[in-house]
């Protein structure tokens, strides 16, 4: 398996891997993500990841490490306020289109294969304060610019329903599938992030199995919390039965690609926290395995939540 993390993470707890006269930088952070045991993959964020480090900097950071870069994702900040491909000041909105760009380049340039698009700022603070239709239309001609001038390389859309704004323009399932419908390229597909679709009300296993059946799966962003937040807490921690389900779908859909935790150590070691989260994961497929796949398929095919229940006591043993 494919297993990756949050970079930024990394900055916590810095006296335990730093010493004061060290420049934390995307380098240094590559260098402790190295020493979590079973991680693969590194994923960074353009253009933040690097301000400090040149390419060849970080190339050779990765190349003394046993990790590779399993893709880019996009955080635009600073000008973007307004929104990105949707701002209505078209200078911002075609630096929005040229940023994304960049990201694919630079994704090709370090040898991955997927460039993750967040539009924090897409959406609405208040009625009537954009036009839902042309935002909508602006958003899709942007994507669809962008993904045939990079056939080859795959683009995933990452949904939030808020936050930072109160309404995002594509805040869930079936509205990022229907926005990937209307792109209507081979190259998109989407990430899900569970503590998204927990701020949605969304159950996890369900947005999966939808982006599977519409070919659209990509990629996840585990972790968990408490539903109104992005708590970014460690997998399995809040919804471990809801956790356990999202698997076994990963498992009945084939999925084979990066396992990303998008989570939010502060007070813990971030080593540590990373290498609990993929012991975590690795429990809970053997856990589905050791039950069996055709066991748990049964329990879906009763409907009898008695018979589920029965289920979720046989893990306390």
């Amino acid at each position: 398996m494919n297993f990756s993390a949050r970079l930024n993470s990394f900055k916590t707890k810095p006296e335990l891997f730093f010493n004061e006269e060290d420049n934390i930088n995307t380098v240094s952070l590559i260098k402790r993500m190295a020493t979590v045991e079973g991680l693969t993959q590194v994923e960074l964020n353009y253009p933040e990841h690097f301000k400090k480090n040149t390419l060849a900097e970080i190339n050779e950071a990765l190349e003394n490490s046993h990790l590779t870069v399993s893709g880019i994702a996009l955080r635009f900040s600073e000008i973007y306020d307004d929104g990105e491909f949707i701002n209505p000041d078209d200078s911002i909105r075609n630096k929005a289109i040229k940023t994304t760009k960049e990201a694919i380049e630079t994704c090709k340039k370090l040898g991955g294969n997927t460039t993750t698009i967040w539009l924090a700022n897409d959406g609405f603070d208040y009625p009537f304060q954009i036009d839902y239709e042309k935002s909508w239309d602006k958003t899709v001609a942007a994507l669809r610019d962008i993904g045939e001038q990079y056939p080859e390389m795959n683009i995933s859309f990452e949904y939030k329903p808020y936050q930072p704004r109160s309404f995002a323009l594509v805040g869930d399932i079936g509205l990022t599938l229907l926005l990937l419908d209307d792109v209507n390229l081979p190259n998109f597909g989407v990430t899900l992030d569970f503590c998204h679709m927990l701020m949605k009300k969304e159950n996890p296993a369900y947005a999966l199995a939808l982006a599977a059946r519409k070919n659209r799966l990509m990629g996840f962003h585990l972790n968990d919390g408490y539903k109104d937040n992005d708590d970014g807490l460690m997998l399995g921690s809040v919804h471990l039965l809801q956790t356990i389900e999202f698997i076994y779908y990963a498992i009945k859909y084939n999925y084979e690609g990066l396992i990303y935790f998008d989570t939010f150590p502060i007070r813990e070691d971030p080593v540590k926290e990373c290498e609990m989260n993929i012991a975590m994961y690795k429990k809970l497929e053997q856990t589905i395995y050791e039950y069996g796949v055709e066991n748990i398929e049964y329990l879906i095919n009763t409907k009898d939540s008695t018979e589920i229940q029965k289920f979720s006591y046989s893990l306390l043993k």
